[in-house]
């Protein structure tokens, strides 16, 4: 690998940050606005449920959203501020179907501290300016004239330092607001105050309430008629209006979010951790009487409600799936009123990947730890066509399917020809668009069938081991037949719409051609070797006959090219190894107008190929834009139904599906729910299972397990239990010196209440014995493991601040321990532990990135070099020998490189810095892998890569490019930066430049592959536009980023 970087992101963000509901695209529809931490999603509510109409990233962490109307406007708009104190007010343009921004602007100060409980971002309910909170002691208004602009912002002191939340109240002359804030003394108190826009000052505003419940966090101004404020406590909540003070107790919980249902705020949707509940003013239309607060359901854990119409609520999630649920009038036998309409995928937040090639075909799956408590899940991420099931039908022994049209007139498929291995079915569409049993007389029924299809003069050709029979579509009748020689079979079979190519047994081909009535032979070869599979599929497709037959054989293990008529042998060419052709086809790919040759293969009998992995047969369709495969069958054919959209019969495992293709996403995800979350995993090859570390939150306590799972099925087979107050730490599975069992090793953690770091763990290993976890040894540490690391047969472990290297050893009655060899201290804590060789890379707590390495002969570890700058880390990586990737908690990457060739031994001891990046991602794991098949005449095949997972359910890739390419890619992002402008009029230089506390620096050796990528879907002008630019013409600058999107 090399400095020179390319990161881009496979699975967009998923954790839903804001939600908003209005009339944003025009006066008439209402939109659900969806903020997901980098990007805005913008929906159309509809009567079959939710609509995208946009989906932009925004350049920036979204930290606050807001929609509001301006004076005298039909339409709304969308105040947005990020997290680097910019801000924009964005509209939709109906004409061009895009945002355009209205106002833009910063918004930070040279002095000020940030506040420690994020950013407050409010705008007043009558539009007369928009408040926000970023500094400690300050807030900052943003005035809004009577033609809704924005004018220049200033500040004003705000006496209270810990604020809680912040307000805007209805009902006032003057903008008012309202702050729960929490004094020096843990005392929480509510004030209100007036803004004095002349005098850009605050005056005592109409009334305070000090003392609040000390677990207060959140206020909601109520509308007029009624006015106040609802402060919603752990054990308490409260209206007040200045006058009136009305509470309701309520069971201990922390609320997460709120959604006002009714215009006139007489309801309220509250979520805390996992329940939903509905919160309801008792009022006479002018004061309120009394609260009543009632349990609605079970949801996701909310990080935002929006309540949509009808009794649609949106429940958007950072700790699960997001939903799409309608709130009934009747409870369910559950006693719920919450019944869920949609589920919304959401990866975050990861805390641990683990990438395998579950089905050995050099295609990575990602297995996910996703979620949090009960929405904790193990998420299966993979490359593949997604198929949506429309039947299912138990049919076992399906030997091959193929569709068929009842005339040749026909634009859709009517019959479906299912085979077994002592007869054919065949089922039709009735006029209810289901499927039905019905006959072909001229079909023979009683035999396998090995091919049919529609041909010329509107005809139907079946092959079965003793004829070819043609068929009348109109009249369903048997018009003639050729049959095989005197003890001779027909073994493998191919047509197109003029012409029959068959082997039968004693490696006997024969041609034949289809006239009207008539089957004529032509040809006749003897080959030395059984046939194994044949193909004549015409390119192009609609050419009618074939001049090239592919041939496959079974002895010589070879691939022969004949022309047509002549069966002379054009190519041969022998596959070598112990592969057997089993399907070839000839097809031209997309953008290809020459006919490919792709051929599968299936491994021979020697074992290494698992079962179910064989490739049975092969067609050639089109699709829209995709480079993926089907993750779900045996046996496919691809065909139209009436509703004309493509359609999928699979037959698998004693059952026929049928179903419709997705709009081939790339990334498709499985679901394993948990109840519990999922902190580490690690896959074992040898016993085929994954263990997980799990908590799961018990009546106030926590319970810790080892769990093991099935790595086909994922079901769980075995647990361990954890002791009270144990965590699990790290889990990884290896091998040890002088030792062929592969181990489960497990690092823990004693977290005790009284406890600021922990002071004990251990290291328990396990080995896997007839689906059980069979415990062998453990080990004490003085602290807690936080990673593990197979080290040279060996066990490297980071406990604490130290570096602890364990070798295995046998005791006199056979047994087997763990004893201390060497270690190395010096760290503040060893978080991130990475090896390679005898090298050995630390991301540690604040200390960046340590370079160590292990001298075997010396039985020592040693410092060898070290990163100056503080970076507090979330990850390394060793991305070659002399190149380390580390990710920090400001959303950064950086790169560092050894000094092996420096002159003095102070510049051999510092790890220069030689890549900066802003993500904008909270980074967890990051793993070498590839999330696509590695194709050896792929360019992109080369390219190394590695993978990582983040908070907001990202998962993206790096790769380490040639100078070369990186050059010629930067060269086209800096003029895309100059065609693609950011929303919000937000700086693309800007937002991807290192930021943290202690530096400001520009991105350096890092592509942004997501601008790079977005050159694709650019309309033809501007892609001509760029091409100018970069005077590499339009088709050569597609092909280069279409090369680049093959990596994920």
């Amino acid at each position: 690998m090399s400095i020179w970087n390319y990161v881009v992101t496979a699975h967009k963000p998923t954790a839903v940050t804001h939600s908003a509901v209005g009339n944003f695209t025009s006066p008439s529809e209402l939109n659900l606005i969806v903020a997901k931490c980098t990007r805005i999603e913008i929906h159309q509510l509809s009567p079959q449920g939710l609509t995208p109409m946009l989906d932009v990233p925004i350049y920036g962490r979204i930290a606050t959203m807001e929609l509001f109307r301006p004076p005298g406007e039909t339409k709304d708009v969308l105040f947005l501020s990020t997290e680097r104190f910019k801000f924009c007010v964005l509209e939709y343009d109906l004409e061009t179907k895009e945002l355009n921004t209205r106002a833009m602007g910063d918004v930070s100060d040279k002095i000020g501290r940030p506040t420690d409980t994020g950013h407050i971002g409010i705008v007043d309910p009558d539009c007369r300016m928009i408040g926000l909170h970023l500094y400690e002691g300050l807030f900052k208004v943003i005035p809004i004239d009577s033609k809704g602009q924005l004018k220049e912002a200033f500040n004003i002191r705000l006496e209270e330092l810990q604020v809680i939340d912040i307000k805007f109240l209805y009902g006032y002359a003057k903008p008012t607001i309202a702050v729960l804030y929490q004094d020096s003394k843990d005392a929480r108190h509510l004030k209100t105050y007036e803004v004095l826009l002349k005098d850009k000052d605050f005056t005592d505003g109409p009334w305070m309430q000090p003392n609040v419940e000390s677990g207060a966090g959140m206020i909601i101004p109520v509308p007029t008629p009624l006015g106040g404020v609802i402060i919603v406590g752990e054990q308490l909540i409260m209206y007040h209006d200045g006058t009136s003070f009305k509470t309701i107790p309520i069971r201990p919980s922390v609320t997460k979010a709120y959604g006002r249902v009714d215009a006139d705020g007489s309801r309220y949707l509250l979520s805390d951790q996992n329940n939903l509940h509905l919160l309801v003013l008792d009022h006479d239309k002018e004061r309120v009487l009394g609260l009543k607060i009632e349990p609605l359901g079970e949801t996701s854990c909310a990080s935002t409600i929006s309540y949509l119409d009808n009794g649609v609520v949106f429940i958007g999630s950072c700790f699960g799936d997001s939903q799409l649920v309608k709130l009934n009038s009747q409870p369910d036998p559950r006693g719920s009123y919450v019944e869920v309409l949609e589920n919304f995928v959401n990866l975050g937040p990861i805390v641990d990947i683990c990438v395998v090639d579950l089905e050995r075909q050099g295609q990575g799956q990602v297995i996910t730890c996703s979620g949090a408590a009960k929405d904790g899940s193990l998420r299966i991420v993979r490359n593949g066509i997604g198929i949506n099931e429309q039947a299912t039908v138990d049919v076992p022994g399906i030997k091959g399917m193929w569709s068929l049209r009842a005339s040749s007139m026909d634009v859709y498929d009517t019959f479906l020809v299912v085979t077994f291995i002592s007869e054919t079915r065949i089922l039709a569409m009735n006029a209810e668009e289901e499927l039905d049993e019905t006959e072909i007389e001229g079909f023979d029924a009683a035999t396998q069938t090995l091919y049919c299809g529609n041909v010329i003069y509107d005809q139907i050709v079946q092959i079965t081991s003793s004829s070819v029979r043609l068929v009348d579509v109109a009249t369903r009748q048997a018009v003639t037949q050729w049959n095989a020689p005197p003890n001779f079979s027909i073994n493998v079979a191919t047509a197109n719409a003029t012409q029959v190519l068959l082997a039968t047994g004693g490696g006997n081909l024969v041609y034949l051609e289809i006239g009207e009535g008539e089957l004529r032979q032509v040809n006749h070869l003897k080959l030395e070797y059984e046939i194994s599979c044949l193909d004549i599929n015409p390119i192009p497709e609609d050419a009618g006959r074939s001049a090239l037959a592919a041939v496959g054989m079974w002895t010589d293990i070879s691939l022969r090219v004949y022309s047509l008529p002549s069966l002379t042998l054009l190519a041969k060419e022998n596959l070598g190894g112990e592969t057997i052709p089993r399907s070839v086809l000839f097809c031209a790919f997309e953008g290809s107008s020459s006919g490919v040759r792709r051929m599968e293969r299936l491994d021979g009998d020697d074992g290494s190929a698992p079962e179910g992995s064989r490739v049975m047969m092969m067609t050639a369709w089109q699709g829209d834009d995709n480079d993926g495969e089907d993750d779900h069958g045996r046996a496919t054919m691809a065909g139209k139904q009436r509703t004309g959209a493509g359609v999928l019969a699979i037959a698998k495992e004693g059952e026929l599906t049928i179903g419709t293709i997705d709009d081939i996403q790339k990334l498709h995800i499985r679901t394993v729910p948990l109840g519990e979350q999922a902190r580490r995993i690690a896959h074992q090859e040898q016993s085929r299972t994954f263990a997980i570390l799990t908590v799961k939150p018990v009546n106030w306590e926590e319970e810790h397990h080892v769990r093991m799972l099935d790595d086909q099925t994922f079901e769980t087979v075995a647990s361990f239990p954890l002791d009270l107050y144990e965590n699990g730490t790290s889990i990884i599975s290896c091998q040890f010196s002088d030792d062929t069992n592969a181990y489960y090793v497990v690092g823990t953690a004693y977290v005790l209440p009284e406890e600021s770091e922990p002071t004990k763990g251990r290291i328990l290993v396990f080995t896997v014995e007839d689906q059980k976890l069979q415990l062998v040894t453990e080990k004490e540490t003085k602290g807690a493991v936080y990673n593990l690391n197979a080290f040279n047969g060996k066990l490297l472990a980071g406990i604490n601040q130290k570096v602890q290297l364990y070798k295995w050893v046998q005791r006199e009655d056979g047994t087997r321990e763990l004893v201390s060899e060497c270690g190395h201290h010096g760290h503040i804590i060893a978080l991130y532990v990475k090896t390679r060789g005898d090298f050995i890379v630390v991301g540690d707590l604040m200390k960046s990135i340590s370079l160590l390495i292990y001298k075997p002969e010396e039985g020592d570890i040693e410092e060898r070099a070290h990163d100056y700058n503080a970076n507090w880390m979330t990850a390394v990586e060793i991305l070659d020998d002399d190149i380390y990737l580390g990710a920090e908690n400001s959303f950064n990457l950086f790169t560092v490189r050894k000094n092996s060739d420096a002159a003095s031994d102070e510049e051999r001891g510092r790890l220069e810095l030689v890549g900066d990046y802003h993500l904008g991602e909270f980074v967890n794991p990051i793993r070498h892998g590839s999330l696509v098949m590695r194709l050896p005449d792929s360019e992109a095949s080369q390219i190394p890569t590695v993978i990582f997972g983040t908070v907001n359910g990202v998962i993206g890739v790096i790769a380490s490019l040639q100078q070369e390419q990186f050059a010629f890619l930067h060269k086209l992002q800096k003029c895309l930066t100059k065609v693609i402008k950011g929303v919000g009029g937000f700086s693309h230089d800007q937002w991807r430049s290192f930021c943290n506390e202690r530096r400001t620096t520009d991105a350096k050796n890092f592509l942004d592959g997501d601008l790079i990528e977005a050159f694709l879907d650019l309309k033809r002008h501007r892609m001509d536009e760029v091409s100018r630019m970069m005077d590499v013409p339009v088709e050569e600058l597609c092909k280069r980023v279409e090369e680049m999107t093959r990596l994920h």
